[in-house]
């Protein structure tokens, strides 16, 4: 009966969650600026106590691990290390952009996922995801937007997050629909793969873990396997 706190800070939007065994039982928000420093410590305190449970009960700290903002993802994995070594349980950490396809439900078959986090001007952090497994078809990277980029895609599939909509007007892919929602990830969409690791023990270093910043920008196409 896992009991995960899962902490997303990658972005603007700053949310924690708690889940047992993958079900979502309390979460809290905040987009203030300056809002992932100043009160974060609160979300967390503050979910605890809708949730009816202390910080002992914890099992696990599940954190977004990147890509994302520099600043958030320091400020999420250090909390999140901080609590693991204060309460002696064990990190895991989630990839930002599974977080974001982890959103999405009932879609129909063949479609696929493509979020896309802003990272200046027409850069992008993305990746491909199976719309119903969630899986991730691409690896995460760096992309300098163009006209032709996904152009290998041939099934639907929907672009979302704060990254998409700059691109909405030069993609040209008729397979690619823009969405606006879920622009951001949240916490609450963490919940099932953090129990999935959990139950199997995949869990990070509290030493050896840092945030995976993807800092080089590429121009070129991502590899997009059996699509």
């Amino acid at each position: 009966m896992s009991l995960i706190l899962s902490i997303e800070t990658s972005t603007p939007l700053c949310s924690v969650a708690l889940h047992r065994v993958g079900e979502l039982i309390a979460t809290r928000e905040t987009q203030e600026e300056g809002g992932h420093g100043k009160k974060l410590t609160r979300l967390i305190e503050s979910v605890c106590a809708d949730a009816g449970i202390s910080m002992n009960q914890l099992d696990a700290i599940a954190v977004s691990n990147g890509p994302g903002s520099y600043t958030g993802l320091r400020i999420g994995l250090a909390t999140a290390k901080g609590l693991c070594f204060g309460l002696d349980i064990p990190l895991i950490t989630m990839n930002t952009l599974q977080v974001m396809a982890n959103a999405w439900t009932g879609l129909p078959a063949n479609t696929l996922l493509l979020p896309m986090l802003d990272a200046r001007r027409m850069e992008v952090y993305a990746a491909v995801f199976d719309g119903q497994s969630k899986e991730p078809m691409t690896e995460t990277c760096p992309i300098i937007l163009e006209s032709n980029s996904f152009e290998s895609l041939s099934k639907p599939t929907i672009a979302f997050g704060n990254g998409a909509l700059k691109w909405k007007e030069a993609c040209e892919n008729s397979q690619i629909s823009f969405s606006e929602d879920h622009p951001y990830p949240h916490a609450e969409f963490m919940g099932a793969d953090a129990a999935s690791d959990f139950a199997n023990q995949k869990f990070a270093s509290l030493v050896l873990t840092e945030p995976a910043y993807l800092k080089e920008f590429m121009g070129t196409k991502p590899k997009i396997k059996a699509l």
